[in-house]
C-alpha cells in the first residue's frame, strides 16, 4: 500500500499552531478534519493525552462522541531526523494490510510553519502507562499483557518489507553502526552535562558490534506504554509511536524491550517504566524466551542489544531533559525525568556489557 493512497493532504489544510497553548489551532484543525470526509458532528474539542515526552498526542472529540487521535512534533528546537510525523504516517499506512496491529491513518497535513500533523484512528483499549492502571489489573492480566509484547514484536519483524513498500525506509547497512552514529550524535547535540561513563560505554559498544544476519522492519521504541491492549484478554491490539521505526537487526527491538522492562529490585533504573516491576508481569528472561520461540532466532547477540538499548534509552531521556529545559510546554502530565535516571541507566548498561564481555 502506498502512503498516498491512505494519507490525504488537502491543499487548504493549513493548521495554525502559533497562538494556541496546546500547539494546535482548534478552528483550523476542525476545518481540515471535516475536509477529510470524516463523520464530524458539531464542534471539536482537543485534549492532550499520553505521558510521552516526544511527539505530542491529542484526543479529538466531536459532539456526537466520535473520537480521533492527532499527533504533532514537540514544540521548540528539534534535532534533525527526530520526531518525523510524516514518516510515522507512511509506516502506519504501509502496515495497514499486515498482521501488525496499528491504528488507521486518516490524514496528514502541515501548518503554516510546515509542522506535520497526523490524524489517525482512536482505538479504545487499555494503555498501561500509569501505576493506577497497572495496579487495577490482576496479576494474571499483567502476565497476559507481558507475554503479548514479544509475540507482537515477532509480527513486526515478520513484515515483508518489499511487499509493504518499506524497503527504502533506510539504508541496507549494518544497523548497530547506524544506531551508534545516530544516537552518539544525538547525545552531543542534546546533553545537559558531560557524562564520561556514557562516553566510555559508547566506545565499548562501537568496538564490539555483532555481525548482522538479517534486515527487517524494527519499531525502534517498543515498550509497554507504546501499545494498546485488549480489556478482554490483554493482547496487544495496537502498536503506537512509530517515529523511530527503520530497517535493522530485529534483535535490536528485543534488546530495547528488555531495556524498558525493569524487574523488582531495579527501581533505580525504572524511572517512568516501573510498572513492569509489579507482580504478574513476566521477567526479562521469559520475554526473551517467548520471542526466540516465536521467531526461531538465537540469543547470541541479545545481551549486546540489551546494553545498547539501555544506552539509547539513557540518551533519549537526556534529550527529554533538554527539550523540557528549552520549552516547559514539552513536559508531560507525569512531569519530566531527572538526571539521576540517566546515570542509573548508564550504570545498568555497563553492568550488562560487563556480563557480555563487551
Amino acid at each position: 500500500m502506498e502512503v498516498r493512497s491512505s494519507v490525504t493532504q488537502p491543499d487548504s489544510g493549513e493548521v495554525s499552531v502559533a497562538d494556541d497553548p496546546l500547539g494546535i489551532d482548534p478552528a483550523a484543525a476542525t476545518a481540515w478534519i471535516t475536509e477529510l470526509g470524516l463523520p464530524v458532528r458539531g464542534s471539536l474539542s482537543f485534549e492532550r493525552i499520553g505521558l510521552g515526552q516526544s511527539n505530542l498526542t491529542y484526543r479529538v472529540f466531536d459532539e456526537a462522541g466520535h473520537s480521533w487521535v492527532l499527533r504533532r512534533p514537540p514544540m521548540g528546537t528539534l534535532l534533525a531526523s527526530a520526531h518525523d510525523v510524516a514518516r510515522e504516517a507512511r509506516i502506519l499506512a504501509a502496515l495497514g494490510d499486515t498482521d501488525v496491529p496499528t491504528p488507521k491513518v486518516y490524514g496528514l497535513t502541515r501548518d503554516h510553519e510546515r509542522t506535520p500533523l497526523l490524524l489517525m484512528e482512536f482505538i479504545d483499549g487499555v494503555v498501561v502507562d500509569r501505576m493506577p492502571v497497572a495496579q487495577s489489573l490482576s496479576p494474571e492480566r499483567r502476565r497476559q499483557i507481558g507475554l503479548s509484547m514479544p509475540k507482537t514484536l515477532a509480527k513486526i519483524h515478520a513484515v515483508d518489507i518489499t511487499s509493504a513498500h518499506l524497503d527504502d525506509l533506510a539504508r541496507h547497512q549494518p544497523y548497530a553502526q547506524r544506531q551508534l552514529k545516530r544516537w552518539a550524535g544525538q547525545w552531543e547535540k542534546s546533553k545537559t552535562r558531560e557524562l564520561p561513563a556514557l562516553d566510555d560505554l559508547t566506545r565499548r559498544l562501537t568496538a564490539a558490534v555483532p555481525k548482522q544476519r538479517e534486515l527487517t522492519l524494527v519499531h525502534g521504541d517498543f515498550h509497554l506504554r507504546n501499545v494498546i491492549t485488549s480489556p478482554q484478554n490483554g493482547e496487544v491490539i495496537a502498536v503506537l509511536d512509530w517515529e523511530l521505526s527503520t530497517l535493522g537487526d530485529p534483535l535490536a527491538d528485543m534488546g530495547s524491550l528488555l531495556a524498558y522492562w525493569p524487574e523488582a529490585g531495579e527501581e533505580n533504573i525504572a524511572g517512568e517504566f516501573i510498572l513492569s516491576t509489579l507482580e504478574g508481569f513476566p521477567d526479562r528472561a521469559e520475554l526473551a524466551r517467548v520471542y526466540l520461540e516465536e521467531t526461531g532466532r538465537d540469543a547470541a547477540s541479545l545481551q549486546y542489544w540489551h546494553a545498547l538499548g539501555l544506552w539509547k534509552v539513557a540518551i533519549i531521556v537526556e534529550g527529554i531533559l533538554r527539550r523540557v529545559m528549552d520549552n516547559p510546554e514539552n513536559r508531560a502530565a507525569a512531569g519530566g525525568p531527572v538526571a539521576e535516571w540517566v546515570d542509573a541507566l548508564v550504570g545498568k548498561a555497563r553492568e550488562v556489557a560487563d556480563e557480555a564481555g563487551i
